[in-house]
């Protein structure tokens, strides 16, 4: 199975979740079995040799593949979630997103700074929620941060809000 297959399997929706915004979703390539072992493998080789040990999923798409990804590569998995929904002490980071603001929290012991992170979510769009991530991430004091995409919508140019000197990969690019 190559990307182009992997992007075939995508669908778009219209108009979700507010008028004007075309909606990438990746339930349709999750669903096919072969789809998702193909990601995960390619995800795979992207990374085995990044020295990967925690991958921090994005809520709640980066759920998916992240965990996933982190068994592969033998690290740790750390969620980053809406306010209230992790039960210890967090860090949090808030900011604004195509139709509205939002905010994200890690628990305050999930990274440190022995730890090479890689920041997965399922698509970068203008890039505001991977961009908070990334600065939540920067306040753990990682030795190096990565960010991955599975969809990457390059008109709107989100890598533009990105740290410079992050890596930055998307599997698939629209």
């Amino acid at each position: 199975m190559s990307v182009e297959k992997l992007k075939a399997s995508l669908r778009t929706v219209p108009d979700f979740p507010v008028k004007g915004i075309l909606f990438w979703d990746v339930t349709t390539m999750f669903k096919d079995a072969g789809c998702l072992r193909e990601l995960e493998e390619t995800l795979y080789q992207l990374y085995k040799d990044k020295g990967i040990t925690k991958v921090v999923g994005l809520e709640s798409r980066g759920f998916v593949m992240g965990p996933a990804l982190a068994v592969r590569l033998g690290a740790g998995f750390v969620m980053a979630r809406k306010p209230g929904k992790l039960p210890a002490e967090t860090l949090s980071e808030t900011y604004d997103k195509e139709y509205g603001h939002d905010t994200i929290e890690i628990h305050k012991d999930a990274i440190t700074p022995d730890d090479v992170v890689l920041i997965h979510d399922d698509l970068l769009a203008t890039g505001g929620t991977v961009a908070a991530a990334a600065r939540l991430v920067s306040q753990f004091g990682p030795k190096r941060t990565l960010i991955n995409f599975i969809i990457e919508i390059e008109e709107l140019e989100g890598r533009k809000v990105l740290p410079e000197g992050v890596e930055v990969t998307s599997v698939i690019k629209v």
